[in-house]
């Protein structure tokens, strides 16, 4: 395509930015019906093209479990979307703050007032609930939205275009397509925030972009996210779980665990149990299984298989749980175990993102601690472990985006829990309360009573100034 072919959409995405701004200055607080009324007619378009949105991500994948996408997208999004139905008067309505003994009877408040358009700069591995679930704050908050799908993600996309266009006029919610000039030009729009889910690199370059307008942003970047197995907990309930979570969304998840520390000498025992657990949650071959997914495309599936092929290089022992030239041979990669890892390979350096994960053992939990401490921070850590006390010296012991106790990534679907990354694996927070506050300005107000004391605090200043601050400064 040429430039000539491009500059149209480009300019075409910077009108609808336009329009979208005229219209929220004309509306700058929309009423609490209104509101509501966009939230329900989102949750009716998701419920009512279930069946066409899974169909549509499932041809962008190859081949996408249409289960995962009801079970992840559908139903993660429809259950925030009910939280935030339940909880938007509450969460509009001005809060009181107390005031200080020296400017009393005053009164202080705080109103979450809309922040105007937001960009949403959806991914391709959860298109519909990595995007729409922004969207549901953003539209909860009172904003508008432009929002810019994925290149990967064509079907969903042009789908997601028409069944919003049908419920939203485009100066209160926009689709823009992929493009070449269209990454770039949309993150440099002037939007009054911007989250972006994807890698750290890209998020750098989106976080350079925003700063050219003082954007403020909120980036899910994902990152290496590891699980810890304590010393007694069943190996067998660890191992079924944990390898549940892998596979789901063929590894392609965020928050997937990344590697796995167990006690040193229960190695061949996790095997055992791994493959057991592929075998039950997967008993026709993953070919033809149509609850396992594919890798989203030829590169994906390269990308991956050169971490392997890495890993083995350098010495590695690499154990397939399941048949992997049969999976291969139609876009699927197989579950795959890594052990005798070092951080000189690269499976240990980069984000997998799909099911592989690499094994270490260790012989005292701070070994473990120490050397998640040493990496960069994660966007979810997963404990397994019985011992409460432990537990909670673990966690304060590290430091993650979130965390599942038990569980893997369930985390993320509590409709009352915040969702976001710290440090390297992101920056702000979205879903519930926090990601109303996230598109909001959560603007301070004092109300100066009536009959008050500041004349007190104006010039000129004398002895009765000496004498109050000699009593305030205590």
């Amino acid at each position: 395509m040429s430039i000539e072919q491009v500059a149209p959409a480009v300019e075409r995405m910077r009108e609808v930015f336009v329009l979208q701004r005229q219209a929220f200055a004309e509306a700058r607080y929309p009423s609490y019906l209104s509101r509501r009324a966009n939230l329900q007619a989102l949750k009716a378009l998701v419920l009512e093209h279930a069946d066409a949105i899974a169909a549509a991500i499932s041809s962008d994948f190859g081949h996408r479990s249409v289960h995962e996408t009801k079970l992840l997208d559908v139903f993660g999004l429809v259950s925030e979307i009910n939280h935030a139905i339940k909880s938007l008067k509450r969460w509009m309505k001005p809060r009181q703050r107390g005031v200080g003994l020296w400017f009393q009877p005053g009164r202080a408040a705080v109103l979450a007032q809309p922040l105007g358009v937001i960009g949403i700069a959806a991914p391709w591995n959860y298109p519909l609930y990595l995007t729409l679930g922004p969207l549901c704050g953003a539209l909860a908050a009172g904003n508008r939205a432009m929002i810019k799908v994925a290149s990967d993600s064509s079907h969903f996309g042009r789908l997601l275009a028409e069944l919003l266009g049908r419920r939203f006029a485009e100066d209160l919610v926009a689709v823009i397509q992929p493009g070449p000039g269209i990454n770039d030009g949309f993150s440099r729009l002037p939007f009054d925030h911007l989250i972006f889910t994807g890698s750290p690199a890209v998020g750098r370059q989106v976080m350079r972009n925003c700063s050219e307008n003082l954007t403020p942003v909120t980036l899910e970047l994902g990152g290496k996210s590891p699980t810890l197995v304590a010393p007694d907990y069943p190996l067998r309930k660890a191992a079924d779980t944990i390898l549940w979570g892998k596979c789901l969304n063929a590894g392609q998840t965020c928050v997937a665990p990344d590697y796995l520390f167990l006690p040193a000498g229960s190695e061949e025992a996790f095997i055992e149990h791994a493959s057991a657990a592929v075998s039950r949650h997967y008993p026709v071959p993953l070919a033809d299984n149509p609850d396992y997914t594919c890798m989203i495309n030829p590169r994906q599936m390269a990308r991956v298989e050169a971490l392997l092929a890495d890993a083995r290089d350098k010495g590695a022992r690499v154990v397939a749980l399941a048949d992997a030239e049969g999976a291969r041979r139609v876009g699927k990669l197989a579950p795959h175990l890594v052990f005798d890892v070092r951080d000189d390979m690269l499976i240990m350096q980069e984000e997998i993102f799909g099911p592989v994960l690499p094994v270490l053992g260790y012989r005292r939990l701070e070994e473990a601690v120490d050397y998640i401490n040493a990496h960069e921070r994660p966007l979810a850590l997963y404990l397994f472990d019985e011992d409460q006390g432990r537990v909670e010296t673990l966690l304060r012991q590290t430091i993650s985006g979130g965390v599942s106790v038990n569980s893997v990534m369930l985390h993320v679907l509590q409709e009352n829990l915040p969702f976001g990354g710290v440090g390297h694996s992101g920056l702000g927070h979205y879903h519930a309360e926090e990601g109303f506050q996230t598109f909001s300005k959560m603007r301070p107000i004092f109300y100066q009573a009536k009959r008050n004391g500041s004349f007190l605090l104006k010039p000129p200043y004398g002895r009765l100034t000496q004498a109050l601050l000699r009593l305030m400064l205590r």
